[in-house]
């Protein structure tokens, strides 16, 4: 039961349902969208409500379904059923179309993947378009909605006869009025047209008797005549025949499609039935998608557990001026079935009210809500709501008495599965034995188990809800400093009016508002500053949450920054450590071979004295060399503050690469780094001591051989074993790991390591395939866990 009969304009449903209209996209739709009503089938409601929730999925989804040509043609299926009528061909046309966008609706929906818009499927399971009707109706009428010229062979004699006489129709009379022109009896700008269903040709009034023919009509000033030369009457008539011809093998055509169209009309029906289901669960899933609504688990009992729920009016309209909308949570169980709010007016309790009224109204039309994801809603039979001035001037009823008979119809009628909204509670007459009538009632809705929302400014009230059972008081909070509402709904305490406070905000005189003070009592004004209090501290409260939560999620953002660069340090420290190993390898094998030999050299200079020391000689030389490899070069001393002028040995701060300026250019200067020349700004340079030395001359064929030598030697040193591609492209990682596995084999490295992050395994599989392909791989491999796990691959080489 939904009391009273204006209850959807009192809540707004009214203007919800014209917007749904508004988004059908045929009548079909909106017949459905004004027969909507309140359900009370647990089954049936959330069977609406997957129904709209899974088109508003492929509302976002993007997907293709067809949404045109939605064309109600029942008054067209309603006079094909009379025997001897026929439809016309645009009619033909609406229904072909309409027609194929069901068939096309019905096989995008069941082709979906399995587990996918269950709800749609079981909607058009017993609908059926047949093909053959479709074909038949392509075969007459054309995507254009033209009839088609090869519909009957006859009708495609007919046309191609009528084309070939109005062809030779139109040479005739252009010859004709070539003549005419010529001799001055029609306007030089003349063109045939057509009078009474025939061709004919203009002539000045003057004129008339010059040409032979029959006079059709004339223009509204008289100087112009229509004639019908008499050289093309035959032409004339054997046109009209076919023109008659041709009309009455197309309604031949078109009865014989209307017959063929009679025998379906049955399952026309049902077919048309689901286009108008399609059209107004789209609307639905349409405005769900304007106002962010989602689909709360639906369940079979009273019930209400909604978050940042919202009026969905008031959201469009701030949403339109820019401004944001304030959402509330609510609870009602059956352990807090009534909600009792209390606060300033003008601070959100009605439209509080009318948010919970309005919402549950919707989700018992089979319509999603605009409340957060994990919200509940139940099944109410009955919904009573009494809001607003209803005097009744036909009844001779006062506003009181009308709340009064509202009251009774609640007490008497509502029960544990209503839902009841009752606005400003015990207004309308003198304030105690108001407030004495609404705590009667309100304790008659509690015994009966009744859910409610109920707002009001009565203090007996609110004591009569904080110590009852089943009842909960809830606040609009307010800013006391600024005495502004903040239109948030809190639920657990009641709220104050703030009465006397906005009293002397307003400026009404000190007497006036201390003599209403004092009128009060004492207990009244220690009751409201002890809430005014209990605000003060919420906001407090809140404010060092606020901050206490910005200094927690700053600490975890320093923890996480803190582990990162102990996993970085530990991660560098393994990577030195196996570089370290692999260049001890290196140089072992080095020595090795060079005592071999030397070994050697001794046995075949049959141990000789003097042979013998030079090859010790050149042994000692060779592990001085090696050792002075390892030493560390003497850093260069730095001028920070110094000036820069061009020939300066120079650093980046806090870099090692030295460099040697070319030019200086204002603030920029361009300086050489092994080769390269690069733009720098002198701020970010630091003075080296000593000049740079001048370019030696060319060196010798031999020189040059013995510094290639060096350069490996030196290439072997400074190779790194580790290759950072996370983040590259496919395309430049694989370069950079191609040129980085050819050096490392050309230098004989026996272990290198590719970092690429683990993110979807593209860089990975790139990484692998190619080290797969190169026969100097020995093995591919995952590193250890704790140094990246599968987000980087060791790879030993022969």
């Amino acid at each position: 039961m939904i009391y009273p009969d204006n209850f959807e304009i009192k809540i707004g449903f009214a203007q919800v349902r014209e917007m749904l209209s508004e988004l059908c996209l045929s009548p079909l739709g909106r017949q459905f969208v004004n027969r909507m009503q309140f359900l009370n089938r647990h089954d049936l409601v959330d069977r609406l409500l997957q129904q709209t929730d899974e088109f508003k999925q492929l509302l976002e989804s993007d997907a293709e379904i067809p949404l045109q040509h939605y064309f109600d043609v029942n008054a067209y299926l309603d006079r094909a059923t009379l025997e001897g009528a026929y439809l016309d061909v645009v009619h033909f046309f609406e229904i072909k179309m309409s027609l194929r966008t069901i068939r096309d609706s019905l096989r995008f929906i069941s082709n979906s993947e399995e587990g996918k818009y269950e709800a749609l499927k079981a909607l058009g399971a017993n609908v059926t378009v047949e093909r053959s009707l479709i074909a038949a109706l392509d075969k007459v009428v054309d995507d254009a909605g033209a009839v088609r010229d090869d519909a009957t062979p006859e009708l495609q004699r007919l046309k191609r006869d009528l084309i070939s006489q109005q062809a030779i129709l139109r040479k005739q009379i252009q010859s004709i009025i070539k003549h005419a022109k010529n001799e001055g009896w029609t306007p030089s700008d003349v063109e045939p047209t057509i009078r009474g269903g025939r061709l004919v040709i203009p002539v000045i009034a003057e004129h008339k008797r010059r040409i032979k023919g029959l006079i059709h009509d004339e223009s509204a000033t008289g100087q112009t005549v229509y004639i019908e030369p008499e050289s093309i009457f035959e032409l004339n008539n054997d046109i009209k025949d076919l023109e008659n011809a041709y009309h009455r093998e197309l309604i031949r055509i078109l009865i014989g499609l209307t017959n063929t169209l009679r025998h379906h009309i049955p399952e026309l029906r049902k077919a048309y039935q689901y286009l108008g289901l399609l059209d107004f669960i789209r609307a639905k899933a349409a405005f769900a998608r304007r106002v962010e609504a989602t689909r709360p688990t639906l369940q079979k009992y009273p019930h209400i557990n909604w978050r940042k729920a919202m009026h969905p009016l008031l959201y469009l309209a701030h949403r339109q001026v820019g401004k944001p909308t304030v959402p509330m949570d609510l609870e009602l169980n059956r352990d807090q079935r009534i909600l009792l709010i209390s606060g300033p007016n003008a601070g959100g309790k009605s439209v509080s009210l009318k948010t919970v009224g309005l919402l549950q109204y919707m989700v018992q039309c089979g319509m999603l809500i605009p409340v957060e994801d994990g919200s509940e809603a139940g099944v109410f039979h009955d919904i009573f709501i009494d809001i607003g001035d209803e005097q009744s001037i036909e009844n001779d009823l006062s506003t009181y008495s009308s709340h009064l008979t509202n009251m009774k119809k609640f007490v008497t009628v509502a029960d544990h599965k209503s839902l009841v909204l009752i606005d400003e509670f015990g207004t309308g007459t003198e304030p105690v034995l108001g407030g004495a009538i609404a705590e009667a009632v309100l304790q008659t809705l509690n015994n009966s188990k009744v859910y409610g929302v109920i707002t009001t400014h009565y203090t007996n009230l609110k004591n009569f809800a904080e110590k009852t059972p089943g009842i909960i008081n809830g606040a609009m909070r307010y800013d006391h400093k600024n005495l502004q509402p903040l239109y948030q709904l809190e639920i657990g305490k009641p709220g104050s009016s703030f009465a006397i406070e906005i009293a002397r905000k307003i400026g009404l005189p000190k007497a006036i508002v201390d003599k209403a003070s004092s009128l009060v009592g004492k207990d009244k004004i220690r009751y409201d500053r002890l809430l005014e209090e209990l605000e003060t501290e919420k906001q407090e409260l809140e404010k060092k949450v606020m901050e206490a939560t910005k200094l927690e999620q700053k600490l975890k953002r320093n923890v996480k920054e803190y582990s990162d660069l102990k996993n970085y340090l530990e991660e560098s420290k393994q990577d030195i450590m196996r570089e370290a190993k692999g260049k001890a390898k290196l140089l072992l094998k080095d020595a090795n071979q060079k005592i071999e030999a030397t070994i050697q050299q001794i046995k075949q200079s049959q141990a000789e004295k003097e042979q013998t020391k030079e090859a010790r000689r050149e042994l000692e030389t060779f592990a001085n060399e090696q050792v002075r490899k390892e030493e560390p070069r003497p850093a260069h001393k730095r001028f920070a503050n110094a000036s820069i002028k061009e020939g300066d040995n120079v650093a980046l701060v806090g870099q090692e690469s030295v460099g040697q300026v070319v030019s200086i250019k204002g603030k920029t200067a361009e300086v050489l780094f092994g080769g390269l020349k690069t733009i720098v700004k002198v701020d970010n340079l630091e003075k080296l001591e000593g000049q740079v030395a001048k370019q030696k001359k060319a060196a010798s064929k031999a020189e040059e051989g013995y510094t290639r030598g060096m350069n490996m030697t030196q290439r072997m040193a400074d190779f790194g074993s580790t290759l950072d591609i996370r983040g590259e492209y496919a395309e430049d990682a694989l370069n950079k790991v191609m040129n980085f596995t050819d050096e490392a084999i050309m230098l004989g490295i026996p272990e290198i390591k590719i970092v690429h992050g683990r993110g979807n395994g593209v860089l990975r599989q790139v990484v692998r395939d190619y080290l797969y392909s190169i026969p100097e791989v020995v093995s591919v491999a995952n590193e250890a866990e704790e140094r990246g796990g599968n987000g980087a691959t060791l790879a030993v080489l022969k």
